[in-house]
């Protein structure tokens, strides 16, 4: 109002104590009987906390970030052998980390993402795999070269990826069975050079057998496969569980509900696929107009 002098109020000051100001950030809390990322996570902070180092001291001493640190301690990544040995060495636990990386990973913890590193267990157990992929051949059936071009040349990765092949060639037990879905486009959509795509296309027809079938769906023929891939493991007293790829990251399922639902549409998509002899002859003669150089 006109003729009278605005007056203002100092801003209240708001003081915190020392503690609150100080305070870290409470850690997560771990659950090790949730799998081996978190276990190997929840020891790797012990020790850490025992010699009375934060995630930034142990950063000084071995070549790992924090976060780096941070991510593997709680559980949402996996790490190389030589991890474990480093923390070994500074936190002075007498290898003890580096025999539980062993134990739990047998090496190729690092290799896998965190949402999925718990998979190839469920594989070696499966008494039936059923793979849908609409857009890559199925990781269990490719070849290196195909592997390689995926994964940008990562042969961690690509060692991890075969070696995970070996659930479907071991004797004992006997493997599980395999039934792989696939559209055709995945056959004539390139990855790498003319000559891996040649020698993939083969790979996956000659991989055929009894216990292994390839059903290609014809391209034109409508089904309800177009929500991503998926693969439902059949384990030992009939008891199911599945693993679904998504963006940014996969996951794996073990509601039944979700779980039957992925199952009922495997089935669904089945209804629209050739049998596996006339699949496999297609994959061939795909091979030899589209990728014979």
């Amino acid at each position: 109002m006109a003729g009278i002098a605005a007056t203002s109020r100092p801003s209240p000051v708001i003081t915190r104590s020392p503690l609150e100001v100080d305070m870290p950030q409470r850690p997560k809390r771990l659950t090790p009987s949730r799998g081996p990322l978190d276990l190997f996570g929840s020891e790797v902070r012990r020790y850490r906390t025992m010699a009375g180092l934060s995630l930034a001291q142990l950063a000084e001493q071995i070549p790992y970030a924090p976060s780096t640190i941070g991510e593997i301690e709680r559980g949402e990544s996996g790490c190389d052998r030589g991890f474990a040995e480093d923390c070994d060495r500074v936190l002075d636990t007498r290898d003890a980390l580096a025999h539980l990386h062993d134990g739990l990973f047998d090496g190729r913890s690092a290799a896998y993402p965190a949402w999925f590193a718990d998979w190839p267990e469920y594989e070696g157990q499966a008494e039936t795999l059923r793979a849908y992929e609409p857009l890559v051949i199925y990781g269990l059936l490719q070849t290196p070269g195909y592997a390689d071009v995926l994964l940008y040349g990562d042969q961690k990765a690509v060692q991890a990826r075969m070696e995970r092949q070996g659930v479907l060639s071991r004797k004992e037990p006997l493997p599980p069975r395999l039934i792989y879905l696939l559209p055709e486009r995945v056959l004539r959509s390139r990855v790498g050079t003319l000559a891996v795509m040649y020698e993939q296309l083969h790979h996956l027809a000659d991989a055929v057998s009894p216990r292994l079938s390839v059903q290609v769906i014809p391209d034109g023929a409508p089904h309800p496969g177009n929500s991503g891939a998926f693969v439902v493991a059949t384990l030992p007293g009939d008891s199911r569980i599945a693993y679904a790829a998504s963006e940014p990251q996969g996951r794996i399922l073990d509601g039944r509900s979700d779980v039957e639902r992925l199952n009922e549409r495997f089935a669904d998509i089945a209804t629209y696929a050739l049998p596996a002899d006339l699949s496999a002859a297609l994959i061939r003669e795909i091979a030899d107009e589209a990728w014979k150089s």
